[in-house]
């Protein structure tokens, strides 16, 4: 099994796919691609072995968690506009863990009736069986996605920084160890709508205030059938960021959804022809058929996958390459034990990890994190902002400097929050 040093190989990105693959190839990482020419039946019969077999491995390594973690009560509170999950132990540990704000006020009933019954009084370091048993609990698949991912995420995160206090060890740990404490980012916009001219001033505000050498932006109109969000405006924005930013700069584009086969191409060709690192989600996002034929068409990495939630269809995606650039959200996909599947799958193939951020609460930091201790991770992790939520540590100011946040190192996720900030928060109930 090999995951592989994307980040050594194609910095940025920039180097178009086939001439990518080569480097892989070269490099001694397996690639099993009908895109290659490498692949037949009987490789591709063996990577969708080699996916289930990954997706049976255990994730966590807990034998540093020596004791009994009992989860005696979890609750979720709130502060204005911010979500908190407060995690207690039978053994009396408390912590305090950050769940994405938008889907908590949007689906908190899910949590507090259907997610957080099925862990209490149950040993955390049970975390990955229980992920399962949360799954078929009161019949909770029938709401995957959304309305139950983003709370089975909120409660693992939880589970996990109280098993890292208890052992007094880094989550990281439990995921094979931290591998880099600096992580590279890129700043993207989420305008659509504003004239170019408007995006390239606020792209060069971001980028000034940042330091990042990689941004995205947005083209189309987001699920629009090919109507762009202003005529020409996609064309444009293509062309005048690369003549402001120059060759240095890493860019990439995000159509959210919208496509279909034949533009998505046209799109593509001209971000072939400007040199942009990679295309992400050119098709509404559940056609992955569509999205395969663009990849299989382009040379321009495609990306995708920040709003699939079955790990049947990321197998399916990852075997048959529909994307080069995996991008699964650690909080709209259940948590970071699911994302690592994920990204070890992705592995396997010769493709790297690139997590689509939600925005809000510690959504960078958690990317961050993810990034700290995966072997295949790409080579800029998406950054959207510094939080608003009082949080610090000592080994890191938690803020985007000269491109990079440096990942906290500490027990659990080695961040505190402000306990002023904690004790205004007052109980989410039904």
């Amino acid at each position: 099994m090999v995951y592989g040093s994307w980040g050594l190989l194609c910095k940025g990105f920039p180097m178009q796919r086939r001439h990518f693959l080569r480097h892989l190839v070269a490099s001694g990482t397996v690639v099993y691609s009908a895109r290659t020419g490498a692949g037949n039946d009987n490789d591709s019969q063996d990577l969708e072995q080699k996916l289930r077999a990954v997706l049976a491995e255990p994730v966590l390594d807990l034998t540093c968690v020596h004791d009994p973690v009992r989860v005696a009560s979890i609750e979720l509170l709130r502060h204005e506009r911010t979500f908190l999950l407060r995690t207690r132990s039978s053994e009396g540990l408390e912590v305090i863990t950050v769940p994405n704000p938008e889907r908590m006020a949007d689906f908190y009933p899910v949590l507090l009736r259907r997610v957080i019954p099925v862990f209490l009084g149950k040993d955390a370091r049970r975390l990955e069986e229980l992920l399962w048993e949360v799954y078929r609990a009161q019949s909770n698949y029938k709401l995957q996605g959304m309305a139950l991912w983003p709370s089975v995420a909120a409660v693992e995160m939880g589970l996990l920084e109280l098993m890292g206090r208890a052992a007094d060890r880094p989550v990281a740990d439990f995921f094979g160890g931290r591998r880099r404490s600096t992580i590279d980012v890129y700043v993207a916009s989420g305008n659509r709508g504003n004239r170019p001219e408007e995006e390239l001033e606020y792209l060069q505000k971001l980028v000034a205030e940042s330091g990042a050498r990689a941004l995205k932006f947005r083209v189309g109109g987001r699920m629009s059938r090919n109507a762009d969000s202003l005529p020409g405006r996609s064309e444009t924005l293509i062309r005048t960021a690369r003549e402001l930013f120059g060759d240095t700069m890493t860019l990439y584009v995000d159509s959210n959804s919208s496509y279909d086969v034949r533009e998505a191409v046209r799109i593509g060709r001209l971000l072939e022809e400007y040199r942009y690192g990679f295309f992400e989600e050119p098709c509404e996002f559940d056609d992955l058929w569509s999205t395969k034929q663009v990849a299989d068409t382009l040379q321009i990495p495609i990306a995708g996958g920040e709003q699939e939630f079955s790990m049947h269809r990321w197998r399916w995606t990852i075997a048959n390459r529909a994307v080069d650039i995996v991008q699964p959200d650690i909080h709209y996909g259940g948590g970071m034990i699911r994302a690592t599947q994920v990204a070890r799958m992705a592995a396997v193939a010769g493709l790297p990890v690139v997590p689509h951020m939600s925005g809000g609460g510690l959504g960078y930091l958690d990317v961050v994190y993810f990034a700290s201790f995966t072997a295949n991770i790409g080579p800029f992790m998406e950054f959207k902002g510094n939080t608003t939520v009082p949080v610090w540590a000592p080994d890191s100011s938690l803020r985007c400097e000269h491109g990079s946040v440096r990942c906290p190192g500490g027990p659990g996720f080695g961040i505190q929050i402000d306990p002023d900030f904690v004790r205004k928060a007052v109980p989410v109930t039904l």
